[in-house]
């Protein structure tokens, strides 16, 4: 009998990860799962802290520790150093490089010699300005070359790239969120609204009837929470009733808790924010810049308004139509003010638009499909059919 050919071994893929929190860490999860299920070997290096490691662990990847820290400095060498060793001791088929740094130590430790894809999760010189921004631009345009694909969570982001002379190979996959776990948690939302306040460590003052708006993210210049409490007092002057919690936590947070105005709760990291996303009448996220942030699609697939900052992502993850309502222009906390005000006054208008969000988000932003074609973007940079589904089961 003729023998049958041996099967592949599966491709190995390897994520470099820094940060380790936030939906970087929410992101690189995903992937590792799905990618775990469609028979890839995933493999993830990032620092021992944070939430990613035990949650890729949870996912079905093997961890290694890539001790990097988060912001560039005299680190770096010894950040690549340890990259290469990774790159040596895993041998993977393709190196997947998330965020600024892991973006330059990975691909200065490849230099092309293993096919690469670099998603930037927002841009670094967005992040920083003057000289350190022009340098991190530079060599962004310099390292396309040591990248087989940019991947962009969002258009406007591969737009801006682009727009800064970033000469790259792009692919754009818009992030999802996994909606069997984000949804409402009942048909009724002002009942699910009431029982998840009930439940939740809300202090006394923050317990009454009027709206509650949430800010769920890293308490940091990013997200903008800063921003957010200039315009609460100026909100109060229309919605005195309404109130705000912050939920995370971040190098910003005992800085901004010492000034924040009356009506403010400070929640601190929880480990599972939908019962904060479902006792919100409106979820806010004022961020300075994005790819395409996590925090509205979570909020929208549990069927809550979201109010955003015109950044990059921002427009492509609200419904068609809310645009007026829901986007307000970065750091201007003006803005931010009368737009809460309109949209926190009319009860009637944020069920409307909370279950416009929720039919939108089931539709465009299933995690589902974002996985599916990273997958099939590595496939394709490989040279691999993807496995069939009896290939799947026999692993």
């Amino acid at each position: 009998m003729p023998t049958q050919p041996l099967a592949a071994p599966p491709a190995t893929v390897l994520h470099l990860v820094q940060p380790v929190d936030g939906g970087v860490a929410r992101v690189v999860a995903d992937l590792v799962r799905a990618q775990r299920a469609a028979g890839l070997r995933a493999v993830v290096g990032c620092p021992p802290a944070g939430i990613l490691p035990d949650a890729a662990r949870a996912a079905g990847a093997e961890v290694h520790v890539w001790r990097a820290g988060r912001a560039p400095g005299p680190g770096l060498a010894a950040e690549v150093i340890g990259a290469r060793s990774l790159l040596r001791r895993v041998r993977p088929d393709l190196l997947h490089a998330h965020s600024a740094k892991a973006g330059l130590a990975g691909r200065l430790a490849a230099r092309g010699t293993v096919p690469t894809v670099f998603q930037p999760h927002a841009w670094s010189f967005d992040a920083v300005g003057g000289a350190t921004g022009a340098l991190a631009l530079r060599w962004e345009r310099y390292a396309a070359r040591w990248a087989d694909r940019v991947l962009c969570v969002s258009e406007a982001e591969r737009l801006a790239g682009e727009a800064e002379g970033i000469a790259a190979r792009w692919s754009v996959v818009r992030n999802g969120v996994d909606l069997d776990h984000f949804r409402p948690d009942g048909p009724d939302p002002d009942r699910e609204r009431a029982a998840a306040r009930a439940r939740l460590p809300l202090p006394e003052a923050l317990r009454g009837d009027g709206p509650l708006a949430v800010c769920v993210g890293r308490i940091c210049p990013q997200k903008g929470q800063d921003v957010l409490l200039r315009a609460w007092p100026q909100l109060l002057g229309r919605v005195p009733a309404a109130r705000l919690a912050l939920v995370g936590d971040g190098p910003d947070a005992d800085r901004l808790r010492t000034t924040a105005p009356a009506g403010v709760h400070f929640a601190g990291a929880a480990p599972d924010i939908r019962p904060w996303l479902r006792a919100a009448d409106l979820v806010v996220l004022p961020s300075r810049w994005e790819g395409m942030a996590l925090a509205p699609l979570e909020a929208m697939a549990c069927g809550r308004p979201v109010l955003v900052s015109d950044v990059s992502g921002a427009r492509e993850s609200l419904p068609p139509g809310q645009g007026r309502l829901c986007l307000v222009p970065a750091e201007d906390p003006t803005a931010l003010a009368k737009a809460l005000g309109r949209l926190l006054a009319e009860p009637r208008l944020l069920a409307e638009l909370g279950e416009q969000a929720r039919q939108h988000a089931r539709t465009d932003f299933d995690v589902r499909r974002t996985t599916d074609a990273v997958t099939g973007l590595y496939h394709e940079l490989l040279g691999r059919p993807r496995p069939s589904n009896q290939e799947r089961i026999s692993r």
